[in-house]
This record gives structure tokens, C-alpha cells and sequence, in this order.
């Protein structure tokens, strides 16, 4: 990526996430980002079907996307991969708290209240 790509996708909320299946299929999600040292950081339920196919396949795809996921970028090729020590789901978290503030920590809250946080997946993606 050059610097104005980055730049694009840093300004924005949202990006599409496409994972892929075994039928070399895209699925793409709108989800909540955060970069951090050259790499972007996302989480999901941990039994969501992106954190099931990023454990066969690391290849991802983002674009910048609206909340309801119509995309306003071009694709860009990225590998992803599910996060499994604590250090690296910190990092994760400390990166999206940062960039979403109040409205994270509002997640977190409800996510503790409901017992979604103890199954929350992180994941990092590289460009």
C-alpha cells in the first residue's frame, strides 16, 4: 500500500472484510478497524464464520465501506489471522478502544453484561 491508501483506510469507520471459503468464495462483513504499526485490527464473536475460514485460509481482502457494507474503496489483497496470546489481543484491543473511544467501551460493557467478551475473537490483518 502506498502512503494515500493508507490514509484512506485509516479516515475511515468501517471496512468491508472478505474472508474465503473452501468454494473460493468471498464473504464479506462490514466491521470496526484499527491500525496500528502497519497492521489493522478487528474483532468478532469468536464462533463467527470469518474466524472459521480464516483458520483454514489467511487470505482477506478490505475495502472502506458505509456501516451496512456497500463499499466506497477499491479491494486490497491482505492476510489475516486469528489472535491467540494475550499479548496480541491487548494490543488488539488497546488499538480499537483508541480509535473508537466511549463507543468500544460501550461494546466492552455490554459484551461483559451478556458473556460475549470471554468468546470474542481478535484478528490482524496485514496488508
Amino acid at each position: 500500500m502506498n502512503a494515500n491508501e493508507t490514509d484512506i483506510v485509516v479516515s475511515g469507520n468501517y471496512v468491508s472484510f472478505a474472508t474465503r471459503k473452501r468454494s473460493s468464495d468471498w464473504v464479506a462483513t462490514p466491521v470496526w478497524f484499527a491500525p496500528d504499526r502497519g497492521s489493522y485490527y478487528v474483532f468478532s464473536a469468536g464462533e463467527a464464520g470469518k474466524v472459521k475460514r480464516l483458520r483454514n485460509f489467511s487470505e482477506s481482502r478490505i475495502a472502506t465501506c458505509t456501516m451496512n457494507g456497500t463499499l466506497t474503496g477499491e479491494w486490497r489483497d491482505t492476510h489475516a489471522y486469528v489472535l491467540d496470546t494475550p499479548a496480541d489481543m491487548n494490543t488488539a484491543l488497546t488499538a480499537l478502544r483508541r480509535k473508537y473511544g466511549w463507543q468500544m467501551l460501550a461494546a466492552d460493557f455490554f459484551s461483559h453484561l451478556t458473556g460475549k467478551m470471554a468468546r470474542r475473537a481478535y484478528i490482524r490483518i496485514d496488508p
